[in-house]
């Protein structure tokens, strides 16, 4: 088994499949139905939403057309218009 890579890189997969999932189901669309519009693998894009591995720029493009956000929202420190749920506050 290869070793795995650096806690930065985990971290950033990690942030870019959290993207992608907020902008999938933003839009409404299963794994499946994003996969079908991006012509990509569905199997691809579990494993790039889980960080199991980084998405290609032409992916990354791919997805994020099939979403319909503009690319830079599902790379870390873009906008995420979709908003971001908080945690209530506690008194």
């Amino acid at each position: 088994m290869p070793p795995l890579p650096p806690d930065r890189i985990l971290r950033r997969r990690l942030e870019v499949g959290r993207r992608i999932r907020d902008a999938r189901t933003w839009a409404n669309l299963t794994q499946e139905r994003l996969a079908e519009r991006a012509e990509i693998d569905r199997k691809t894009i579990s494993r790039i939403e889980n960080g199991h591995m980084s998405p290609s720029l032409d992916h990354l493009l791919d997805i994020a057309e099939a979403a319909g956000v503009e690319p830079v929202c599902l790379v870390p420190g873009g906008p995420e218009p979709w908003g971001r749920p908080t945690a209530p506050e506690v008194p």
